[in-house]
């Protein structure tokens, strides 16, 4: 019989909470341990996680368990120290986006990451939905022709978000739907339409230097010459609206809100598109091909560095 994989995981936010739903339904993992500073969260997640052995010191956690994967879910300006941490125990990993709090940490991730010849995955969820997969399939195969202008429009009636709201992700220093959001598009564009060059962006933030942006624009080029704009802006009076458009000679692909796909064309009006595909593919099954020497769907850590050199441009740091 195959060995389940011993997962353990550092931070129990929102987004950490539905990959440890991940985790712990797959057959091909064994969630052993969890860590998080705040002892009141680990205490309602007891009952629910009997076997789990849980902890608020990371350190503690990782030379208590027997673990070949940790899962970090912290807040960015925490990823650099954990994860070379987690790397010099030899550690497969999977790490929130961004990949870091600044293009330097970024590095030595990446470097710290080759050196360990493990495993290391960034959680960029959107790359395995049967959605993106038939939207990057259109473009790919020409369906609406070539492309001619990508857009992504990010508009929040709020930020934070009334579900996320915590002590950092509204903060100059690591928040911001600059840093939250706009990483996942970024990533799709590089994965569907090559890297993006060329960054000039315009960022308005608050008075409050503490406080992150409530507005950007940024213009960008594709390696073919394509113009690719980013407009966001946040305490609107709209329901949030996120966009990401792909214009070609022959027609236009909409996907919004992360799940619903348009096509639109001269002759014919928009249509939402049906998601036919029945299996989506599977991240806890990628990152386990991927331990296993196998072909495997990751973003490893070199795609979330070339993420990073776009993010920090965006954000005119």
């Amino acid at each position: 019989m195959k060995k389940e994989v011993k997962v353990a995981m550092i931070g129990i936010g929102a987004i950490g909470e539905r990959v440890l739903r991940k985790f712990q339904y797959h057959s091909g993992v064994e969630l052993v341990a969890v860590c998080d500073q705040n002892a009141e969260k680990l205490q309602a997640l007891k009952e629910e996680l009997e076997d789990v052995s849980l902890h608020t010191d990371y350190i503690d956690m990782l030379q208590k368990n027997e673990i070949d994967l940790v899962y970090i879910a912290v807040p960015p300006k925490y990823h650099h120290e954990i994860v070379l941490y987690v790397l010099k125990q030899k550690k497969h990993v999977l790490c929130e986006k961004p990949l870091a709090n600044s293009l330097n940490e970024a590095i030595e991730m990446l470097e710290a990451a080759r050196e360990a010849r493990v495993t290391h995955a960034m959680n960029f969820p959107m790359v395995y939905t049967n959605v993106y997969q038939l939207f990057k399939d259109k473009v790919l195969t020409g369906e609406i022709g070539e492309v001619k202008r990508v857009e992504v429009h990010l508009h929040f009636t709020e930020w934070p978000r009334a579900w996320q709201k915590n002590n950092w992700i509204s903060s100059r220093e690591q928040g911001g739907f600059i840093r939250e959001v706009a990483p996942h598009y970024i990533h799709m564009i590089h994965d569907m339409l090559g890297e993006l060059h060329d960054v000039t962006s315009f960022v308005d933030y608050p008075e409050n230097e503490s406080l992150c942006e409530t507005a950007f624009v940024t213009h960008m080029k594709l390696q073919n010459g394509v113009t690719v704009l980013f407009n966001g802006v946040s305490g609107i009076g709209q329901k949030e609206h996120l966009s990401f458009k792909v214009f070609g000679e022959k027609g236009t692909l909409d996907l919004t809100n992360w799940s619903q796909l348009c096509m639109s064309s001269p002759d014919k009006q928009t249509s939402v598109l049906p998601i036919e595909r029945t299996e989506q593919h599977d991240i806890v099954m990628e990152i386990l091909n991927a331990i296993e020497g196998k072909e495997a769907k990751i973003v490893t850590f070199e795609q979330g560095y070339q993420v990073q050199q776009v993010l920090e441009k965006m954000l005119k740091k």
